[in-house]
């Protein structure tokens, strides 16, 4: 059974007595001025929240020193702690964020702020379809990650969990269902993924508690024994495999856990098996520097005690499919009772926790989201620093810096979870919700706000799109220079209604432009548009012919595969890559204009490489000119207050003919033959000369990834040049590379 510990006194004790008590425990951990700082805190709770209470009944001045204590107990530092306390004071009381920030500095207002906004969307009810349920709650995990810019945010969101499902036992049956369904397919999944064991365990088991109370109950009942018993008994195993290990002269860390009541409960129905076939009740784990010293720990806890048969897994010479790797034996332990003994060494472990065979990716059999698990990995191995030094400060500015998610989450009128690249706008929003949508709209509402259709959004904004019945999509949303669009799926969906409008003109140029383009090339037999549709992708010749005759697909393309074949190039070739005319390539005064100032040294930033006629700003450096960058640019974003004042308004000056500005190119696609020789043909086509080249092959999902500096004269060269290589069989993503 769950048994929660806090240092507060009862619940008939007023909320001063108990702040002042759980105050006085805090003195040991948290000295001097922090302790100072989180009673300025309590005081700020008492007069902004005292008098406010919360669906369970409780205080909300009791709920939140709960919470607080739960992450006091996890040796948070003291501004998670300050924040946990001031959580729910913004706004609502009339206490200001700048107030906030005077009082407690930046960093707890800014957490406080992040709580604010998840506490909007955190409780509303979505309707989804039963079949798009699991990946609305997937989103919904993304989104408080996204929101939260700062780790600690989602801790504070968790503990808060946790204290919610110990004080719910009381609400109306239908209430405590929900909150412990949402509790159990989004707060607890997210506390398993940040590593975060004590509170992912105890909010499955409470989730199980009141979803399954019959199964609960009885599963509690077959394990016969209390919780505490059993963490004693792993302590005495552990003490007695330290010893055993010492006088074998192997140096080793054991750690262990008694299995909890929703593990049970899972593993039973996943098994279909009795309890009494459940060997890991009681588990510990291994962990040594060597393969040899895993084997040579092995023999020594099977000469400990009696192994089991047919218990035995070696992941070790033969890994899982995700590359697991670990030995995993059962035996009959002290007092006759079976226990499970994991051995790894520290690397496999490192890799099992952090890598591709993390334990959240291969026990909820989700899909892999690079990026996604890339911050999830800083996020854990801030936690782990947090454990080690009190100075973590760096590391967490290094986060958030470098580790900014690539993707944002908001959410439609009915709370939906829409996902999104970052900087993408309402009109992006409306395309993902359905292509009529986004051909109709004429205007949007963000948090109850109208907003510009080019205007980006945030993890957390609730966006309604306003549509007219007669509506149609303008022209303007291509241009890149207005900003309407940045997503491929949106732009892909515009460009798709004006190919419809002109069918007929366009299925005719295209025919004339195929005919005489094999005339020019002698070709005597003449081949069906039908045949050479599949080879490009499409369906119909008439779709083919109609790709042609717009400009999406290069006739020449086309040509070269009428008549005889030609042998195939090998696979790993390279496209000749023409060495650039040296007056061709520009990084000139001339290609910018400094507002106000004549004759400035300026070169183009290689972080994020400009091109005419991205939106830019100039950075004054020391001794160099002015470096121009994209206003997206990263480096710029996070430019520290003081450097700041150093950038400059510039624009783009009237540009001579040939002027080319290097720009990288990233193309994912399904690994074949032939794949780089179309892909130099699309370049080649095109005119546009390509300056470097690199390709890497994942054999493992047989796509290939190149990258190609090629010579852009503007933007909207470059928007043309990735909807043709988009088109190319078996590309999967082409997109702008920083």
């Amino acid at each position: 059974m769950v048994k929660p510990v806090y240092n507060l006194p009862d619940s008939n004790t007023d909320d001063a007595t108990a702040m002042r008590h759980w105050l006085d425990t805090l003195t040991q951990h948290y000295p001097g001025e922090e302790h100072a700082q989180i009673a300025r805190a309590c005081e700020a709770l008492a007069r902004y929240r005292g008098d406010h209470r919360i669906e369970t009944g409780e205080t909300q001045v009791r709920h939140v020193l709960s919470t607080a204590d739960i992450l006091a107990g996890l040796r948070m530092d003291y501004e998670t702690l300050v924040a946990a306390l001031l959580n729910g004071c913004l706004n609502q009381t009339g206490l200001t964020e700048a107030q906030m920030q005077e009082q407690f500095g930046h960093n707890v207002a800014h957490m406080v702020g992040d709580l604010a906004r998840i506490g909007q969307i955190a409780n509303v009810n979505a309707i989804i379809a039963a079949k798009d349920q699991p990946q609305h709650e997937e989103n919904l995990r993304r989104l408080l990650l996204g929101i939260a810019e700062d780790v600690r945010v989602v801790l504070v969101v968790l503990a808060e969990r946790v204290h919610l499902m110990r004080a719910i036992k009381d609400l109306e049956p239908e209430r405590r269902t929900k909150i412990a369904r949402d509790t159990q397919r989004v707060y607890a999944p997210l506390a398993n993924r940040l590593g975060i064991w004590q509170i992912k365990w105890e909010l499955e088991d409470l989730s199980l508690r009141y979803l399954q109370p019959d199964e609960y109950k009885r599963i509690a009942k077959l394990i016969a024994e209390r919780r505490e018993e059993r963490e004693q008994y792993i302590a005495t195993v552990m003490q007695t495999l330290r010893e055993a290990f010492e006088q074998a002269g192997i140096k080793a860390e054991i750690t262990g856990r008694p299995k909890h009541i929703y593990s049970i409960w899972k593993k039973m129905r996943r098994k279909g098996v009795d309890i009494a076939e459940i060997f890991d009740l009681r588990a510990v784990r291994i962990m040594v520097e060597t393969v040899a010293d895993c084997y040579a720990a092995l023999g020594l806890v099977h000469g400990l005690w009696r192994h089991i048969p047919k218990e035995f897994d070696d992941y070790i010479a033969t890994p899982k499919g995700n590359m697991y790797r670990s030995l995993h034996t059962a035996v009959i332990g002290p007092e006759d009772k079976s226990l499970e003994v994991q051995i790894r060494t520290y690397e496999m472990h490192r890799h099992s926790e952090f890598g591709v065979a993390a334990h959240w990716a291969y026990k909820e059999a989700k899909g892999h989201d690079a990026e996604f698990q890339r911050r999830l990995v800083w996020m854990r191995n801030w936690l782990e620093l947090k454990n080690e030094s009190d100075d973590s400060s760096d590391f967490l500015e290094r986060f958030k810096a470098e580790f900014e998610p690539v993707h944002i989450y908001v959410l439609t009128p009915q709370a939906k979870v829409i996902e999104l690249p970052r900087g993408a706008t309402a009109l992006d929003f409306a395309y993902a919700i359905h292509s009529e949508v986004g051909n109709r709209c004429r205007g949007a509402r963000v948090n109850e706000r109208i907003v510009p259709l080019n205007q980006a959004l945030n993890s957390g904004d609730t966006v309604e799109i306003l549509t007219q019945k007669n509506a149609v999509p303008s022209r303007d949303w291509l241009s890149p220079h207005h900003g309407y669009l940045t997503t491929a799926r949106a732009r892909n969906r515009v460009r798709q209604w004006f190919k419809q409008q002109n069918l007929e003109h366009d299925l005719h140029e295209g025919r004339i432009a195929l005919e005489r383009e094999i005339a020019r090339l002698g070709i005597v037999e003449k081949p069906h548009p039908d045949d050479l549709a599949p080879k490009f992708n499409f369906k119909r010749g008439e779709d083919l012919l109609a790709a042609i005759g717009r400009g999406d697909l290069a006739v020449g393309q086309v040509a070269r595969q009428v008549g005889e074949p030609k042998a195939e190039e090998p696979k790993d070739s390279e496209p000749k890559i023409k060495a650039p005319p040296k007056h061709k390539t520009t990084q000139s005064s001339s290609a910018v204009v400094v507002e106000g100032v004549d004759d400035l040294m300026t070169q183009m930033a290689q972080c994020c490489k400009p091109v005419p006629y991205d939106e830019i700003v100039g950075f004054v450096t020391r001794g160099r000119g002015v470096t121009i960058h994209r206003r997206s640019c990263s480096n710029i974003r996070h430019l520290p207050t003081d450097e700041a004042e150093r950038l400059i308004q510039v624009r783009w000056a009237d540009q001579p003919a040939k002027v080319a500005y290097p720009v990288d190119l990233l193309v994912i696609a399904g690994d074949r033959k032939g794949l780089l020789r179309d892909i130099s043909s699309t370049f080649s086509d095109a005119d546009i000369d390509v300056i470097g080249v690199n390709t890497h092959s994942e054999r493992s999902t047989d796509t290939a990834s190149m990258r190609f500096t090629a010579e852009i004269q503007d933007v909207g060269q470059l928007d043309r040049l990735i909807a043709k290589l988009q088109q190319i069989p078996e590309v999967l993503e082409v997109r702008r590379s920083y």
